[in-house]
């Protein structure tokens, strides 16, 4: 009777690990290399799972702030993921400088927790200053 308990949960185990596996490899900051640009903050989850994690994704090439999220719910779909947009704003990246700021927020998805934002980019940035404010400008 044991040995049916364990392999259900062995599974589980296994899964569970795989889930967080892959939600691992998704890398955490992806921007541009300089300027000021849209920017937004997603939670990633593995399809019918618990685990998660917030990333953060910007470009100049976007106009508004959804045109990020038509990017990345597609390529984390393709992993067996699924996102949702906690809100957003904009980043001014000076790579000469090594600084970064976040400030302003998204129209279409209401404003990120700039602070959740400034803590993947010091993870991503760790030789950088980075600030945050609710300027707009």
């Amino acid at each position: 009777m044991l040995s049916v308990v364990r392999r259900p949960l062995r599974c589980f185990v296994q899964t569970t690990v795989a889930m967080a596996d892959a939600l691992a490899k998704v890398p955490d900051v992806e921007i541009d290399p300089e300027g000021t640009f849209k920017y937004i903050l997603v939670r990633v989850k593995v399809k019918d799972g618990d685990v998660h994690k917030d990333i953060v994704r910007g470009t100049k090439s976007a106009q508004y702030h959804n045109h990020i999220f038509e990017k990345v719910n597609p390529a984390m779909e393709a992993l067996g993921m699924e996102c949702k947009c906690l809100g957003g704003g904009k980043i001014e990246h000076n790579s000469k400088e090594k600084k970064l700021r976040v400030f302003g927020e998204s129209t279409g998805f209401g404003k990120a927790d700039h602070s959740v934002s400034v803590e993947k980019l010091k993870s991503a940035f760790g030789d950088y200053e980075i600030s945050s404010s609710d300027d707009t400008k």
